[in-house]
């Protein structure tokens, strides 16, 4: 467990409550063992203790993978603290294994000393087989270097939930609810939220409303009374903001950004959706919200969605397109429409592993480059990046603000790890939103054509098609730069073009400036990094400057254009550290921008970093320096 504040009660008492900053468990088992949904509720509970946490739910790519097999296995893991978390936790302390699968694929991620809670139950010849076992760790001593507790959870869980009279296969699916009641006895938490939510859940089957109930109840009372546990852990609720708090994850906070963002400037949200891993949550999102005047539009493929949203963007509404990497891949010559006939489009790319299908359900930050240059042409626009779940719904909410205020296509990227990881979330006030500027007032008739230029921006007019008096036409061919109409002139077409790209470099003067998120504002070492590596990267840099180390965070949201001081920030410090999840894009962005050094730290793994490695790494670019 992590560090003691102090018991509560004598150490000799078996259910001796003892207080803890915080915690990291981490629940395995087959995709049927329910594993997600026991995450979920933890993670509820966990919130109502008041509690700050991070999620990281972990998806086979198979959709249905064998059973006890090693690639069939499914996980998820929370960090729950009294005191900020930044992210899901290295390793955990406590992992709750329901099969030999799941303990094969994780057991080397426990920390030495954690608690094994495995389902003794599963572990017969067969199932260990599959796992690649000769013998079975819970009695060969291979686990000798934690504190295993194995427990017959599928017999248990059979015998509780007798009274519901279910089938043997049903109600060995209760095990999942029977292994969080007894997570809620080790960490105090109360069975009350879970119980309402399995009433809900189950409203329709009474029969599961019992059994589940049963099982939970009885998972609880159990380590209430076998005392085969040396220590019961409380954490202390986390210092919070006033406010009202929700759990949210990535896809939702996108979904609601882009609804708020509409909101904003009074304009109707149109998504063009065509499902992908992991995207397809913010569609079914999107989908529930028609009483908001959303409407969303599952397309036959990736290409038909972009162009469903790029029509709804010269109607007049915010055309909206979600999708991964090879998604991206297939929207680009429609993107490159866009970017010719300068509308305002948003599209989200949560990215995954590649390349090709590559790893469907795993993290990665690879999207970059082609986000920033992959059309053909001269083809720029804005890439903005979200770096927590939470930071989702903000990042959507300025995706709408420059989409509509430079009339320009927008790039969001996300990621596997921010889609399905959640964190509390204090809603904001309507007071607290940004302000989305209405457009500039048109000009007479007479005076209008379609690429008439704002001064500050260099945003053409958005009219809506048919609108009286200022009929126009735009497409993908070239257009004169004051009449609008085909041109083919060779001077006209590079005006044209660099007058695209300046629109975007002017984007930096209405963005935020880079900072340094924590440590010196110049120093030895800079830490750069951006997404999803937010919350890792923050807790090691914190970790060497409360060692009196000179180094520094400083993340981006704005990737293209970069923000206007970031050059000189980057300046103040001796070397350039740019951690990210590819093989170093951003570090060769920055090169490439700057003309500056850096060094590239990746990882493609399908894992985020881990602290630890972020911290040892720092360490030794100090330990070169000096």
């Amino acid at each position: 467990m992590l560090t003691e504040v102090g018991p509560d009660a004598s150490s000799e008492d078996k259910s001796s409550l003892h207080t803890i900053r915080g915690a990291v468990v981490r629940f395995a088992g087959d995709s049927g063992d329910g594993v997600q949904v026991t995450g979920d509720q933890f993670t509820s509970a966990a919130a109502l203790a008041g509690n700050d946490l991070a999620t990281l739910p972990d998806y086979p790519a198979e959709i249905r993978a064998p059973a006890g097999t090693l690639y069939g296995v499914s996980g998820f893991q929370i960090q729950f603290g009294a005191s900020e978390v930044y992210t899901p936790g290295d390793g955990p302390d406590v992992l709750v294994a329901m099969n030999p699968a799941a303990l094969k694929t994780n057991i080397g991620d426990l920390k030495r000393g954690g608690l094994v809670v495995a389902n003794s139950s599963s572990f017969t010849p067969t199932n260990l087989k599959k796992a690649g076992y000769l013998g079975n760790p819970l009695e060969d001593g291979s686990l000798s270097a934690y504190d295993v507790m194995a427990l017959e959870i599928g017999k248990l869980t059979l015998n509780a939930v007798k009274p519901a009279k279910l089938s043997n296969k049903e109600a060995e699916r209760c095990k999942n609810f029977w292994t969080l009641g007894l997570m809620f006895w080790i960490y105090d938490r109360p069975l009350d939220p879970t119980l309402k939510e399995i009433e809900k859940r189950y409203r329709l089957r009474p029969d599961l409303v019992l059994a589940n109930s049963l099982a939970l109840k009885a998972g609880n009372a159990f380590g209430e009374t076998a005392e085969l546990f040396h220590h019961r852990y409380r954490v202390p609720p986390a210092p919070v903001q006033p406010g009202l708090y929700r759990s949210i994850n990535g896809n939702v906070a996108l979904a609601w950004g882009l609804i708020a963002g509409a909101e904003r400037c009074h304009r109707q949200l149109v998504l063009g959706s065509y499902p992908i891993t992991p995207a397809s949550d913010v569609l079914h999102e999107l989908s529930k919200h028609r009483q908001l005047g959303v409407c969303t539009i599952q397309a036959e493929d990736e290409i038909a969605a972009v162009c469903a949203a790029i029509g709804a963007s010269f109607a007049g509404s915010i055309g909206v397109t979600t999708t991964s990497g090879p998604g991206l891949a297939l929207k680009t010559e429609a993107i490159g429409l866009a970017i010719a006939a300068e509308l305002p489009l948003v599209v989200i790319d949560i990215q995954r592993g590649g390349p090709s299908t590559g790893l469907p359900t795993k993290t990665e930050q690879a999207d970059l480059l082609q986000a920033i240059y992959g059309r053909n042409g001269e083809s720029p626009l804005c890439v903005l990046a979200a770096s927590t779940p939470s930071d989702c719904f903000f990042v959507a909410l300025e995706a709408v603000r420059i989409a509509v205020t430079y009339v320009i296509p927008v790039i969001v990227l996300s990621d596997g790890y921010l889609a399905n990881g959640a964190e509390p979330w204090r809603i904001p006030a309507q007071h607290e939103l940004p302000e989305i500027p209405a457009p500039p007032p048109l000009p007479p008739p007479a005076e209008f054509h379609p690429y008439l230029r704002d001064d500050e921006t260099l945003a053409r007019p958005w009219v809506a098609p048919g609108t009286a008096g200022y009929e126009h036409r735009i497409g993908g061919l070239e257009r004169d730069f004051n009449s609008g109409h085909i041109s083919y002139d060779p001077a006209n077409h590079e005006r044209m073009t660099l007058t695209r790209a300046e629109k975007i470099d002017r984007i930096a003067r209405s963005i935020r400036a880079a900072r340094v998120e924590v440590g010196p504002s110049s120093g030895a070492l800079v830490v750069v990094g951006w997404g999803s590596t937010f919350g890792s990267i923050r807790e090691a840099v914190q970790r060497c400057v409360d060692d009196g180390l000179s180094v520094a965070h400083v993340h981006l949201t704005h990737l293209n254009p970069l923000p206007n001081n970031l050059s000189s920030l980057l300046a103040g410090f001796g070397r350039v550290l740019v951690a990210e999840l590819n093989t170093g894009q951003l570090a060769h962005v920055l090169r490439a921008t700057y003309l500056i050094s850096t060094t590239s730290f990746g990882k493609v793994q399908g894992k985020p970093f881990g602290v630890d490695e972020l911290e040892a790494r720092i360490r030794r670019e100090l330990a070169v320096m000096s």
